[in-house]
């Protein structure tokens, strides 16, 4: 009863206001030769961060409705955490010109004279392969001409004016409307996903097993887990997630299921069967999100390309993937189905390449090239954290350990009870 989506339940406030603290840690990739990556050379790569960011998030909107399911729009909210960063929102980065790089990619195919004009306008704009930005202007978004030009040289291919950035949708922002299932009468579906955006599936993947949407919204799971898998549906992914049980562990001293990431998450079609509706794919470790993303060549992996092809690595230097750095992982409490701890990864990678009678792509080999990595993570603590101890784990123990003395008492008094009834005989 009182991991229901439910006012009365202990949990609500919980589920309503999530108290644990989030923190969103974000990791560049500084390009250090970017004239060499014009001229054909391997891009050398070097991480700049962790730019830390404070999360809040909260629920509003939140609707019931009659068959036991309940709607609600989350909200985050970040504020940069000077003191947690490797550096500042004004320093400066030097980064693909990721506006320009990704129109070209996705123009490659249309007329020459297409080409011509973007180039042309390209060269009046000044507009060069890689860009020297700010932390904050690549983050939150700038102002660039090239917007406007590419929305006058070919209209919808971007369907945005104004600022660019790459989490300028990730602030002060919702993550759709989701409407889960209450488990006021089946428990078992609690959290479940019922739709998102109103729709049951989405239609970003090529198969209808891809565009399921399985799973919880990723905050909270059914209670009594079993050490199998984990399902959530993530927006910034666009599609749902299985993660797989590796062990079991203490968080605090309250017992976990810790989940994580399959090496078949982000295979390819080749390797993996069920993902051929992801494709077209390139190496197995990234997939390819630009059917989300505006059809902008964008792919994701695991961040420094951790359980990927070793040539994605091999394709740049830099790299020097690892679990304990760059897995993710949840620690959920199993019978409760509350996570204790999690820090969900994931790298943005940008496919760049020389693009014929675009003069400024130079001889820029093909290449998935990483921009940045983040980490949502968080722990419960403080307050939460001792209620959790003392209701699930304390309590649960002194009842156990009195059930035990009582058994032992009880031994005895069997025993006299039976002498005495065999003397009145």
């Amino acid at each position: 009863q009182n991991v229901r989506i439910n006012p009365s339940s202990i949990s609500f406030q919980m589920w309503k206001d999530i108290p644990v603290p989030f923190y969103l840690s974000v990791h560049f990739f500084e390009v250090l030769n970017p004239k060499q990556v014009l001229q054909g050379a391997k891009p050398v790569l070097s991480q700049r961060g962790p730019y830390v960011y404070r999360e809040y998030r909260y629920k509003t909107n939140i609707t019931f409705h009659d068959n036991d399911t309940v709607s609600y729009l989350e909200y985050r909210n970040l504020f940069f955490q000077p003191h947690l960063s490797n550096g500042t929102e004004d320093e400066y980065i030097v980064l693909p010109n990721i506006m320009m790089m990704g129109a070209a990619v996705m123009i490659e195919k249309l007329p020459n004279f297409v080409k011509i004009l973007l180039s042309g306008a390209l060269a009046g704009l000044k507009q060069e392969a890689f860009m020297n930005r700010t932390v904050g202007e690549v983050m939150w978004g700038y102002e660039d001409p090239l917007i406007d030009a590419i929305n006058t040289i070919i209209p919808g291919l971007i369907p945005f004016k104004g600022k660019f950035g790459l989490f300028i949708d990730f602030n002060n922002s919702n993550s759709g409307l989701f409407t889960v299932n209450t488990g006021m009468k089946n428990i078992s579906q609690v959290h479940l996903v019922d739709s998102w955006n109103g729709l049951k599936k989405v239609n970003y993947w090529r198969s209808s097993q891809c565009n399921m949407i399985n799973g919880t919204a990723g905050e909270m799971w059914p209670p009594f887990m079993s050490p199998t898998t984990l399902e959530f549906y993530s927006p910034d992914a666009c599609r749902s997630m299985t993660l797989v049980y590796e062990r079991s562990g203490k968080f605090q001293g309250v017992p976990t299921y810790r989940f994580v990431a399959p090496k078949t998450l982000f295979a390819n079609g080749t390797d993996y069967p069920p993902n051929e509706g992801f494709c077209p794919c390139m190496q197995s470790g990234i997939q390819n999100v630009s059917t989300c993303r505006l059809n902008a060549p964008m792919f994701i992996s695991h961040p420094h390309f951790y359980n990927g092809d070793p040539a994605l690595v091999e394709a740049v230097e830099g790299l020097h993937p690892s679990k304990e750095q760059h897995g993710l992982f949840l620690d959920v409490h199993p019978m409760t189905g509350i996570p204790m701890n999690c820090s969900i990864k994931l790298q943005l990678n940008l496919y760049i390449k020389q693009v014929s009678g675009i003069i400024q792509t130079g001889k820029i080999k093909p290449v998935v090239l990483p921009l940045l990595w983040f980490a949502e993570s968080g722990s419960i603590e403080g307050s939460v954290l001792r209620q959790f101890y003392n209701n699930l784990v304390l309590l649960p123990s002194v009842l156990d350990y009195l059930q035990y003395i009582f058994l032992g008492l009880s031994v005895p008094l069997i025993m006299s009870a039976a002498v005495l009834m065999a003397m009145s005989k």
